[in-house]
């Protein structure tokens, strides 16, 4: 169906701008007349990867840009706004047309007589499937407004953990690449300049520093091959991981890592104890639930383990059990939903555990990072100190040669 952008004066003034699906420009203009708006102007536009997507840099909202919309929307709803009213506003004092257009459709979606969950599952790229349950419960239960909140606090809790991994590793990342690229100054531009002072003193290198000079080489004839060869492996990895046997494979293999594997749980701990909480607190039933926690895990041996014990919350045998078998999960959070599966308070122990761990993978990446950037450190330290006695060493038999 093609899509059309469109100007619109409504019934109380404003001029309303937007995109829609329709199959023509006159049955647009017809659904805009059937609202009372009148029409001003409608233009095609290309879909997706056309024109308009390259002016308005895509068509989807951003994590963060999709926290603060469901902020204000939730302060909006709050204040006494209908959603109508309020994705209105929301769409004219967009920050950029991309956000206001996304708001537009849904919008338009929802003045057509179309739930907000179900507007928002016509845009899967900006509204992932937890964030359209959550919607649907909320508006189920009549709390769209307070559901909105929380999940605004969902979304923000998601996107600090993970700022907080990355920017962890942002500090040993820049210190391991410096000190590679100081060894390999020293080899390649460094050790160089000693050899023709020995070829012209007819003596042989010491062997530490004809050992660190053919390395020097080595990396000098040979380090652009390495380099594509490393880019070459790394595409074919990522290609192999599109594989859903490989990927299996590989995501259990990172689970089980001495210094990262137990993060990584941690981390899959509160991914899934937060979503698997918020949805059982807003009504959404355990295994509408677990099929949606299924799809924000982002490990495919975490999500096989959800998956057996979706199963096994089936056959009425409770999930903590088959959950705990897999032994992908650490045990403490196999207890608190045990524990919340037996008090019937699932919900409300699932965030508790979601508290818990998302402190204490901080925690542990702080460790981590106490840890990697003395190693770190001493390597470099050790491997200079080593580099510079091949060089001192150079030096001295030149010296003596001299006398």
């Amino acid at each position: 169906m093609p899509l059309f952008t469109y100007r619109a004066l409504e019934p109380d003034g404003t001029v309303q701008r937007g995109r829609q699906d329709a199959p023509s420009a006159a049955d647009l203009a017809t659904q805009l007349q059937k609202r009372g708006a009148m029409v001003l102007g409608i233009s095609p536009v290309g879909r997706s990867g056309g024109l308009l997507a390259l002016e308005l840099g895509g068509t989807s909202l951003r994590r963060g840009e999709l926290t603060e919309a469901t902020r204000e929307l939730a302060s909006l709803l709050t204040a006494g706004q209908d959603i109508d009213r309020a994705l209105r506003l929301m769409a004219e004092e967009a920050p950029n047309k991309r956000i206001g257009a996304v708001l537009g459709r849904v919008r338009d979606s929802v003045r057509d007589g179309m739930p907000l969950a179900k507007a928002l599952q016509r845009d899967p790229k900006s509204f992932p499937r937890l964030y359209i349950g959550l919607v649907r419960a909320g508006e189920a239960g009549g709390d769209l407004a307070g559901t909105l909140e929380r999940l605004a606090g969902l979304l923000e809790r998601q996107r600090s953990l993970t700022a907080a991994v990355q920017s962890a590793m942002i500090y040993p990342a820049i210190l391991l690449l410096a000190a590679i690229g100081s060894i390999v100054l020293l080899l390649t531009q460094v050790l160089p300049q000693f050899v023709p002072l020995f070829a012209e003193n007819g003596l042989a290198l010491p062997a530490s520093t004809a050992f660190l000079l053919g390395m020097g080489n080595a990396v000098s004839a040979y380090g652009l091959y390495g380099l594509l060869a490393m880019a070459a492996l790394g595409l074919g990895l990522r290609q192999a991981l599109t594989r859903p046997e490989i990927r299996l494979v590989w995501d259990r293999l990172m689970l089980r890592l001495p210094l990262t594997g137990p993060i990584a749980q941690e981390i899959l701990a509160a991914r899934l104890s937060r979503t698997l909480g918020m949805l059982l607190i807003n009504g959404v039933a355990l295994l509408p639930a677990l099929a949606i926690v299924q799809e924000v895990l982002g490990n495919k041996a975490a999500q096989k383990a959800l998956g057996t014990a979706a199963e096994s919350a089936k056959g009425g045998h409770g999930m903590s059990r088959a959950l705990g078998a897999t032994g992908i999960f650490p045990s403490r959070l196999i207890h608190l939903l045990k524990l919340g599966e037996e008090t019937a308070q699932l919900g409300p122990l699932s965030l508790r555990a979601a508290d818990m761990f998302e402190e204490r993978t901080r925690l542990a990446l702080q460790r981590l990072v106490a840890l990697l950037v003395p190693a770190i450190t001493i390597f470099m330290g050790a491997t200079v100190a080593g580099i510079v006695s091949s060089l001192l060493l150079a030096m001295l038999s030149l010296n003596d040669a001299a006398q």
